[in-house]
């Protein structure tokens, strides 16, 4: 008789922080396994929604501040992004810059792939020198890029995700990997009207409810799971302090979520906490950059001042008295 086929393990790291987050009080999912092959799908669809302005707001301000950028940053720097994706909103910054060097990081190989066909014809001449890895963990930047100064690129207001404290370890280790004499481009979403900000995350179409959602359904799909996806709704609305949109899975009627030995009851009215983006005004992005050994160059806006590009430089670590 054949052996049975081994137990499928689904996940392992989605496993231990689901039973970790569920344990705690409030309950909380990490906002990063939002992204299998359906939350990547549903996010790029949500940056092109009439509601969702940070994508096109931000690509609109490096169209036009391209140049300006160009001259701030000097020549020869080669282009280091975190979190790469399609690389979409990099080929005008690569082209002002005439850069001859693009360093993409990002976890997902099919996305680096994708992005070095598409700069192939955006940025012919570039050389393109793909990191497969989480710009969270530990990866070396290529040895190619040793006779260039580097200029991180960090798009996308992702660091608004990140509470403040972790917002500047992550700063402080892209400064530490970057070097002394790397300066650093990066995308703040600001604050602003709460009801424009609620309306990005909670869009008509109820795209963005589908990728809060899905979060669910790929939990579902993992062995032994137990759960009730149409149990929960999506919610989000604007917090001030602590100044940030939060999305949740709010739970409609008791339900249970069963996963590796635990079982976690909800009643109706209790969330589950997926998401932070967090909003800084101009002066809020200055202390941050500061706080985390960087120093603020200068700094681009669209005409409403809804979003901010920011360019740093590596602040010498020198003792303060």
């Amino acid at each position: 008789m054949a052996d049975a086929a081994p137990a499928r393990l689904g996940d392992p790291a989605l496993r231990a922080a689901v039973v970790a987050g569920l344990s705690q009080r409030p309950r909380i999912i990490p906002a990063r396994y939002f992204y299998d092959q359906r939350g990547s799908q549903l996010f790029e669809a949500i940056t092109r929604l009439p509601e969702y302005y940070p994508t096109r707001t931000e690509i609109g301000i490096l169209q036009e501040a391209a140049p300006a950028i160009a001259r701030a940053v000097g020549p020869g720097r080669a282009v280091v992004e975190f979190g790469s994706g399609s690389s979409a909103k990099t080929p005008p910054l690569l082209r002002a810059l005439e850069s001859d060097l693009y360093i993409p990081v990002d976890i997902s190989p099919a996305a680096l792939a994708g992005a070095v066909a598409m700069l192939a014809e955006a940025a012919p001449g570039v050389a393109i020198h793909p990191v497969a890895a989480d710009f969270l963990g530990d990866w070396e930047v290529p040895e190619e890029s040793e006779r260039h100064p580097l200029l991180g690129f960090f798009p996308g207001s992702t660091i608004g995700n990140m509470g403040p404290s972790a917002a500047v370890d992550l700063l402080r280790r892209f400064r530490a990997r970057l070097g002394d004499d790397a300066m650093f481009l990066i995308g703040i979403d600001r604050r602003k009207d709460p009801a424009v900000l609620e309306a990005a995350y909670n869009d008509a179409a109820g795209v963005t409810a589908a990728f809060n959602l899905n979060l669910l359904a790929r939990l579902a799909a993992e062995p032994g799971a137990e759960v009730e996806p149409d149990a929960f709704v999506h919610r989000a609305w604007w917090r001030d302090p602590p100044g940030r949109v939060e999305m949740h899975l709010e739970a409609v009627r008791p339900t249970v979520i069963a996963l590796d030995g635990h079982r976690f009851a909800l009643n109706a009215g209790e969330t589950i906490h997926t998401e932070n983006s967090h909003k800084y005004s101009a002066h809020e992005a200055e202390f941050l950059a500061r706080a985390s050994r960087w120093e603020p160059v200068a700094a681009w806006t669209d005409a409403r001042e809804w979003f901010g590009l920011h360019l740093w430089r590596a602040a010498p670590d020198t003792l303060e008295p």
